[in-house]
Formats: structure tokens, sequence, C-alpha cells
């Protein structure tokens, strides 16, 4: 791995300058990656953001704790475990060795992490952690989408210090030019300068717009799974054009599978997303008539820990309780 990479944004009036990704040593033979640190600092930020929102769920921190524990450990196994398996060949020795192999996968200290198998395992971690806490499954994920797509924002830029995610090299009449990164890969490089595209910026930056976005709604959310449901199509739809301009996309067959995730995500999510806004109306008519459905959706969270809840049943039992304790009951 390149410890140096010389890097310039001619467009923002930005020189050459040169980056280092080893933040520290341990000794003189345990480097410490800028990608370790900034990583863990995405995953704080996140499991922080998390327990600001515990007093609008009424949640308890130390719930929330045991349901950290389990999504960042299953992210992190799910994240690592994407990436091997889409590059397989990188890390079957030759001649092959299965002590070898398994040392290979289990060295995260050579990279490859792959965001969506993090989020399919981190969400895999908050359904076990939920249930086995008897907590709302919907509800915490509603929590964790925001916090990770600003982790998501951060995290991108261990990618700048390692001079690597970003595309191809960027044409003089593109309207994006002006974000154009020069980069060579190392301080002692004969090669000439070239232009690409910055897709670490480029995601960073839709990651930060959807982090504002989440966060106006999130206290007008009309149900259960509205934010987490937003969360995935806005990734989805940006990760589908951003990855189609990196040079460096894991590859299925012909496919660029981080696009295909993206569209996919897209299209469900969204979906998810129109349909319940639309179905959430029912239940501001009081003598709608419910369904077998309804009856499963309803939103009476101690009978059914589910999908629905108005922001409003939510703020009126806090306001009762808060009702009680001042009158010095039930404390």
């Amino acid at each position: 791995m390149l410890t140096k990479t010389i890097i310039s944004f001619p467009g923002l009036g930005i020189d050459e300058f040169t980056v280092d990704n080893v933040a520290f040593q341990i000794g003189e033979d345990f480097p410490i990656y800028w990608y370790g640190v900034i990583i863990t600092l995405g995953i704080v930020s996140a499991f922080l953001y998390a327990s600001y929102r515990c007093y609008f769920e009424k949640i308890k921190v130390d719930d929330l704790i045991d349901v950290g524990l389990w999504t960042v450990v299953l992210g992190v196994i799910g994240a690592r475990l994407y990436y091997v398996l889409t590059t397989l060949e990188r890390y079957i020795p030759e001649p092959f060795d299965l002590v070898q192999f398994f040392k290979n996968v289990l060295n995260l200290r050579n990279g490859g992490l792959a965001i969506y198998g993090g989020i399919i395992c981190g969400i895999l971690g908050i359904i076990i952690a939920t249930r086995i806490k008897k907590m709302n499954t919907i509800t915490l994920m509603d929590m964790a989408a925001p916090g990770v797509v600003i982790a998501q924002a951060i995290g991108r830029w261990g990618n700048f210090f390692n001079g690597e995610a970003h595309g191809g090299v960027v044409a003089e009449n593109s309207p994006l030019y002006f974000l154009r990164m020069g980069l060579l890969p190392n301080e002692d490089s004969i090669f000439t300068t070239y232009y690409y595209h910055p897709t670490f910026l480029y995601e960073s930056l839709w990651n930060v717009m959807g982090f504002i976005l989440f966060n106006i709604f999130y206290k007008k959310k009309k149900f259960n799974g509205q934010i987490a449901c937003m969360y995935l199509s806005w990734y989805g739809f940006g990760r589908m054009f951003i990855e189609g301009l990196r040079t460096d996309s894991l590859y299925v067959g012909p496919f660029r599978i981080s696009q295909v995730v993206g569209a996919v995500c897209f299209v469900v999510f969204g979906a998810l997303l129109i349909w319940g806004l639309i179905y959430s109306k029912k239940y501001e008519d009081p003598d709608a008539k419910l369904n077998k459905l309804d009856a499963i959706l309803k939103p009476d969270m101690d009978k059914n820990p589910v999908f629905f809840k108005k922001k409003a049943d939510a703020q009126t039992e806090i306001n009762d309780e808060k009702g009680e304790n001042e009158n010095g009951e039930d404390n």
C-alpha cells in the first residue's frame, strides 16, 4: 500500500500537496492508518447520533449500546465478507493453503471493506439485537439511518488519504470539471498528473445532503420506517450514478455490483416510502375501518411493535409521562 500521494484540486484553488496515509506509528513496525482512524470516527459519530435520538423515540441509551455492539460487529464482518466474495481471487494463495487463505481474509489492515455488506449485516445486527431486547426493530432502523449516512460521509475521507476510490479522467467540458482532482501515486513519481473525478468527494457531499434532509423530516415522519426507507433509496440513487464513474468498482460478471444494488435499493425502498406515506393517511381518520392488514400495522406499539406510529402519538405519550412526573406521580 502506498504511503504518500500527491493531490491537488486546481478548480478549487488548491495546489499540489502530499498526503500520508499513515496517521501515526506504534513502535517501528505497526503503522496506524488514517483510513482506520476515520472509519472509527464515522462509527462513533453514528452511535452519538443514535444516542441523540433516544429521547425522541423513548429508548434507553444502555439498550442502544447493546444494539450498537451487535450492529458494529456484524457490520464490519459483512463489509469484509462482501468485499472478499466479490474479489475472491485476491485472497486465494498459490499453491492453495487453507490457513494462509483465512489469514488473508482476516487481514483487514490491507484494506477491503464494502459498504453494502456493512449495511446488510448491520441491519441483521439490529434485527437480532432488538428481537433479543424486545425493542421496536423499525424504530431502531430510523434512529440508525441518519447516523449511518453521516458515518459514510466521514468514512469516504479515508479513501482520500489512500488516494483511492476516484473516477476516470474528467473531460474539460464536464460540468464537474471544477471539482477535478489531480493525482500522482507518490511523491517520487515521474508520471504526469491526471485529473480525475473525486468520486469519494461526490459521495461524501451526497451523504451530507441526505443527512440534512433526513433530519428535516425526522420529527415530521408519518410512520416508523420512513427515515430508513429515505436513507436506503437516497443512498441507492446517488451510488447508482457515482459508481458508474469509478475505476475500481467490484464486478459480478459484466455488472458493477454496487451500481446494481444501488438501483435495487432506490426502486424497492423508494416504492416502500411512497406506499408508507399513502398508507399512513388512513390513521388521520379516527372513523376509518381497519382490515386485517391495518390491524397488523395499527399504531399501537404496546400490542403491535411494528411499522406505523405517528409522531403525534409518541409526543402524547411523552407529554403524559411528563405530567405524571410533575405531579409527583409514578416516579
